[in-house]
């Protein structure tokens, strides 16, 4: 393998690294993909996670483009998160991560 394309493999799996690493990022977007469009709801939907880090997540995945935040409403203001298309482009990347858990943990049970 060349030099530069090895060196751009590793940028790119860092972007993807950067975007949707962490704790939380996933989570959140599944949970936005099986309804939970407000806030509280996505909170209530991931335990243990608080309102400071949620808060901060939905920020960077929306600085992302990965979701859109829209706002209803004069008083109160109401809120709510969906994935945008762009964010179905790693439908095919959960499912390879989903697959791949499931025959980890079922591997991991037989020992």
């Amino acid at each position: 393998m060349e030099e530069r394309n090895f060196k751009d493999k590793i940028r790119f799996v860092q972007d993807t690294q950067f975007v949707l690493g962490g704790k939380w990022k996933l989570p959140i977007i599944i949970s936005i993909y099986h309804g939970n469009k407000r806030f509280n709801e996505i909170l209530s939907s991931i335990p243990p996670i608080t309102n400071r880090v949620l808060s901060k997540e939905l920020k960077h995945l929306e600085e992302n483009e990965l979701i859109s935040r829209k706002l209803y409403g004069d008083y109160p203001i109401k809120i709510e998160y969906n994935l945008t298309d762009y964010c179905h482009s790693i439908t095919e990347v959960l499912h390879a991560m989903e697959k791949w858990g499931k025959q980890h943990r079922e591997k991991i049970k037989k020992k």
